[in-house]
């Protein structure tokens, strides 16, 4: 007879809470055939396994956010918010595409993404477990494991990059457990195909982020370019649109209340496993910390660009998301509130921990880890004031670029394979166009403004809290007011030549002696922080090959009584792909309150105001007042259904994830979750938990009726609920 401890267990379980719960690898869903098929998948389970075949290789990834291909000739859709930093990028006071969106005529008019842009296709997904950990133990030096982790992940790397334009990663699996190498495809010429205005893709803006009811036309598409051979190129006038193997067909027949749909994507991280400590140091500390500093950052932003439209644009995607990271962290707090997180985090460890003791001598393996991992988040976190505070007050773009372009200097001293990532040859692309970028992103008064905001907070820190190295490097003591430092930075700002691109880009092949003889305020100001960041990052290296042999301990714990009730156990969320399924299905989140599962056009014009965020183009509501709905109705609403919820297992990184039917067809985009769902990264509660996504009718009646996209309409395979 099983004893209590383990039938609470059994309930507090993070997968066995909910049958639709879950951010499932592809490689694991013929696992759960029967119950896809049961509830209305119609492809077979095994099929969304092959990474090869339609249609998990039409599923991309942009690197934060997910698209898919929608056409035979590279077209891609994503969601308008992904779009937004190449949107933003491309604007300017003469062609402000933020405001009025955009359209190419013809492909020749389709514009360069921002730099850095890029769209992966995963071609497969290989175990190198036993390449990573082959001859490491418990008793293995942290530091030593750390390192040796690091140099096998860059070997495995390079032997899988020596096929011509693919980049891969080595990812880790349940705390570094397992690690699984990734091929992709990198697709470097990523162009603006059609975005538009705010007015429909941020309808409703920061005021209905997360919320419910919601009438966003949150989609954008790009286009994959390749060179004239068919191989991976950096943009040129004379590359072609690229041929992917397969693209999903877009429904216009749509979904109904209780239908099946899944969704593909690379969801960013979840923390479904994390221990007690690591749920209170964030919801005790860093989350109501972190909301108020990017609350006050926003104020900074908005001041400072108040008067000045072009800066405002500059800054228009940056404070997209530090709106939507404040909005969640406050959402974050209220939920694991309503839904006692601790509380429920506390119970699911102690019957944990009286699952182990049942073991008897076969769970201290469990027991010391766990301690051990305990250990270490209650170590890690007595500097955390002090590691959040240097992040920001380095964060200057000037000053966070020349740190950049100083440490460059000293790793491009080493043979590549010992050169820290991202400072590797593979990753000198990315670097360059980093430096491009800071061109649209980067205003000085802005950028000083919010700086001494940070440092204004940064000075009334307890003395134990501050930082020697920045405090001397910077001339800060005692007597030190927020004036002097204005006048300092005004000094910084107004001598250096770091905010000239040829002069950055020219800082790219310099040695260390050039930065050390520099003369730049900036440039000196990195050099003397140099050291007291390498120190941090020994510390952290160690810290991490600390972790890195408690945590998958832990893991297998969790795993093994899993797997004793029968159940399998997805990986927490890692940018790696993913499926999660359910249905469309309303929510009742609170008493007397319930969401219906759509959204419709008549909820824009009820909302409209004539200013932002509930702005609407005169042709979408002239059409709305008519009653015109196209081909795009849906009788059960009696409308165009603008949005809808489901039950997807979702989170940062899914943004764009093509939601699709039981036959693999576009019945819309994933692109945010109700705001009694944020704290779904943490616990998913079948009861409140809902994503939120675009109907694609919504989409294809604006692309049809108001923006006149008929162009992209005719290249896509637009089929009914009949075909």
């Amino acid at each position: 007879m099983r004893s209590s401890a383990l039938a609470l267990l059994i309930a507090l379980g993070p997968t066995a809470a909910s049958a639709e719960e879950g951010m499932w690898r592809p490689d694991q869903l013929p696992e759960l055939s029967d119950e896809l098929e049961a509830l209305g998948l119609d492809i077979p389970a095994s099929q969304l396994s092959d990474l090869t075949e339609w249609p998990m290789n039409a599923v991309i990834s942009l690197g934060g956010c997910t698209a898919s291909f929608v056409s035979p000739q590279g077209l891609a859709v994503t969601n308008h918010h992904c779009a937004y930093g190449s949107i933003q990028f491309n604007s300017s006071e003469e062609n402000n595409y933020l405001a009025d969106g955009f359209l190419a005529e013809t492909m020749g008019d389709e514009l360069p993404a921002a730099p850095g842009s890029r769209i992966y296709v995963t071609t497969a997904i290989e175990d190198v477990t036993d390449r990573v950990l082959e001859g490491l133990s418990p008793e293995t030096d942290p530091r030593d494991r750390y390192q040796q982790i690091e140099d096998r992940e860059k070997a495995i790397v390079a032997e899988c990059e020596e096929q011509e334009g693919h980049r891969c990663q080595v990812a880790g699996f349940h705390g570094a457990k397992e690690f699984r190498l990734i091929d992709r495809l990198e697709i470097r010429d990523v162009r603006l195909v059609y975005a538009p205005p705010e007015s429909i893709g941020k309808f409703g803006g920061d005021i209905d982020n997360w919320m419910w009811p919601r009438q966003t036309g949150d989609w954008g598409f790009y286009r994959a370019y390749v060179g004239p051979d068919g191989q991976p190129a950096d943009y040129a006038e004379e590359n072609v649109p690229f041929e992917p193997d397969s693209y999903l067909k877009v429904s216009s027949g749509g979904l109904g209340d209780g239908d099946f749909v899944m969704a593909a994507g690379y969801p960013g991280s979840t923390s479904r496993y994390a221990r007690l400590s690591e749920v209170e140091s964030a919801f005790d500390w860093r989350y109501p910390t972190v909301k108020t500093i990017y609350e006050e950052w926003i104020d900074t932003i908005e001041a400072a660009t108040a008067d000045n439209e072009d800066a405002a644009i500059k800054y228009a995607s940056l404070m997209a998301g530090l709106n939507n990271a404040s909005k969640n962290y406050g959402g974050q707090i209220e939920g694991a509130a309503k839904v006692g997180l601790k509380d429920r985090r506390a119970e699911r460890e102690a019957a944990l921990n009286a699952w182990i003791a049942e073991m008897g001598e076969d769970g201290a393996q469990y027991r010391e880890a766990i301690d051990a991992m305990d250990a270490l988040v209650e170590e890690k976190q007595a500097t955390r004031e002090q590691d959040l505070w240097y992040s920001l007050v380095t964060r200057a773009a000037p000053l966070s670029t020349a740190q950049r372009l100083y440490r460059l200097s000293v790793e491009r001293q080493k043979p590549d394979a010992e050169r820290e990532p991202g400072y590797q040859e593979r990753d000198m692309a990315f670097f360059k166009q980093s430096m491009e970028a800071m061109e649209r992103r980067f205003d000085p008064a802005v950028d000083k403004a919010v700086w001494l905001m940070f440092l204004e907070d940064y000075l009334e820190l307890p003395a134990d809290q501050q930082i020697e190295a920045y405090n001397t490097a910077m001339g800060i003591d005692e007597s030190t007011t927020l004036e002097d430092l204005s006048a300092k930075l005004d000094t910084l700002y107004a001598e250096t030549d770091i905010t000239d691109l040829e002069t950055r880009l020219a800082l790219m092949e310099a040695d260390p002696a050039d930065f050390e003889a520099s003369e730049d305020p900036f440039v000196e100001l990195a050099v003397a922080l140099h050291d007291y960041e390498m120190a941090q990052e020994e510390a952290d290296k160690t810290y991490a090959g600390r972790m890195q042999a408690a945590r998958p301990q832990y893991m297998e714990a969790i795993i093994a009584w899993q797997n004793d009730q029968g159940d399998a156990v997805y990986p927490d969320a890692n940018s790696t792909l993913r499926v999660t399924y359910g249905t469309v299905k309303p929510a009742c989140p609170e008493d007397g309150l319930c969401y219906t599962p759509f959204t419709t056009l008549e909820g824009i014009a009820a909302k409209y105001t004539g200013e932002d965020p509930f702005d609407s183009p005169a042709r979408q509501l002239q059409l709305i007042e008519e009653g015109f709905y196209g081909d795009y109705a849906s009788d059960a609403v009696g409308s165009v259904p603008v949005n809808f919820l489901s039950t997807l297992d979702s989170t940062g990184g899914n943004s764009g994830s093509p939601t699709m039917n039981g036959n693999g067809e576009l019945v819309g985009l994933l692109f945010d979750g109700t705001y009694e769902s944020i704290n779904a990264d943490w616990l998913f509660d079948d009861t409140i938990t809902r994503t939120i996504h675009v109907d694609s009718r919504y989409m294809l009646w604006v692309m049809d009726h108001v923006d006149n996209a008929d162009r992209l309409i005719e290249e896509m395979d637009v089929v009914s609920a009949e075909e």
